[in-house]
């Protein structure tokens, strides 16, 4: 099991009813967030890092259905682990890494720590339904689908290629979810309804990932 979490402060409002729910600023704006915490996850976990720094050159061979790749530091057409995801997975005008992929094979758990400044008597609005602003969350969590997703915020040069946790939200295997007061002063820029969220991501079997001096 390869455990970490995941940090988000901020607006998040609850997903809209129809069409497809909107939002999508506020989850981009979220996914932004997210990319900068897994681009710093991949440079400092072992495993990662191997992936982000060694060059390697896909096999075009598959066992159990997944690609196999070998290290070829020598070799002009290889290139690092990171790169070959991120070339498989261009959309919306970029390119992006999904730590859990359906062709990674692998599924993942969230354990969501939700505070709020709502009181037991609920004298503060909430800022909508907590599970319709847990869907917000899981879209940012996700790579965009179409260019309409960005929410009209582009690209950045440095998101290049940009980092998610999911491919798509149907490899959440479990979420739960506890909800508890955020009793963090207000500050001049804080807004009545920000939340405070920490992630516990739990990613099944990722010894899978290698199979001797091979990556799979």
């Amino acid at each position: 099991m390869f455990e970490f979490r995941l940090s988000y402060s901020g607006r998040l409002p609850a997903q809209r009813s129809g069409g497809g729910g909107g939002r999508a600023a506020d989850k981009h704006t979220i996914r932004k967030c997210f990319h900068k915490q897994l681009r710093e996850l991949w440079k400092q976990h072992p495993d990662l890092r191997y992936q982000s720094e060694r060059l390697f050159l896909v096999a075009g061979e598959r066992e159990e259905g997944h690609l196999v790749a070998y290290p070829a530091p020598g070799n002009p057409n290889a290139k690092t682990w990171v790169e070959h995801i991120a070339d498989n997975h261009q959309r919306c005008n970029g390119r992006f890494v999904p730590l859990v992929s359906k062709e990674g094979g692998f599924t993942c758990s969230l354990n969501i720590l939700f505070l709020r400044r709502d009181n037991p008597d609920n004298h503060v609005e909430s800022g909508g339904n907590i599970d319709n602003r847990i869907k917000v969350l899981l879209d940012g969590l996700k790579m965009p689908q179409v260019v309409q997703d960005l929410g009209g915020i582009p690209l950045d040069v440095s998101e290049n290629p940009f980092f998610c946790l999911l491919e798509d939200d149907s490899l959440i295997t479990s979420l739960s979810v506890e909800t508890d007061r955020l009793l963090t002063p207000m500050d001049v820029q804080d807004r009545v309804h920000d939340v405070s969220l920490l992630v516990q991501v739990k990613i099944s079997n990722p010894s899978a990932l290698f199979a001797g001096d091979r990556l799979v």
